[in-house]
């Protein structure tokens, strides 16, 4: 009996369905619009330390 349970709850197993997926979605546009301002931030220093150490690698 054990494992005629265990086997239909294998076959039975859909995986995500359509509602997590928002809910995910949802979240993490939250914390994208929460933590913008730290988001550009870093991003933009990146950029800068990128293009300062490319300037170095060239020499200009």
């Amino acid at each position: 009996m054990l494992i005629d349970d265990f086997s239909a709850f294998l076959s039975e197993e859909d995986g995500i369905g359509v509602v997590e997926i928002i809910l995910i979605l949802v979240v993490l546009v939250a914390l994208v619009l929460i933590f913008k301002d730290r988001i550009t931030k870093v991003v933009n220093d990146a950029f800068k330390h990128f293009n300062d150490d490319s300037k170095t690698i060239i020499g200009e």
